[in-house]
């Protein structure tokens, strides 16, 4: 990232140090966003969640599941069901709005 953008790796952290997160925390927080994107997505064959995370460098499945559960709230699974989900089928996989 640091040669892309013509700055050292010093600076380049420096620069995250300002605003509260670690070069590394960025990263991963990004790949767990193109993660989610991904399971999203509507599609009649949908992709594994296995072959998602390891096109963005998750190698472990069971690390990877904990890492987007810690994130997102859901397991990787449910967030697909949910996010491609009617909203019929959302009510019944989360319950009425208004229950807790």
């Amino acid at each position: 990232m640091a040669r892309a953008h013509h700055i050292s790796v010093r600076y380049l952290h420096r620069l995250f140090e300002a605003e509260g997160i670690t070069v590394a925390r960025f990263i991963k927080q990004r790949r767990l966003d193109q993660c989610a994107r991904e399971l999203a997505r509507r599609s009649p064959s949908p992709p594994t969640v296995s072959s998602i995370a390891g096109r963005w460098g998750f190698v472990n499945a069971a690390h990877f599941s904990r890492t987007f559960r810690a994130v997102h709230g859901h397991s990787p699974v449910q967030w697909r069901a949910l996010r491609t989900a009617t909203e019929q089928e959302a009510v019944r996989l989360t319950g009425p709005a208004g229950q807790d």
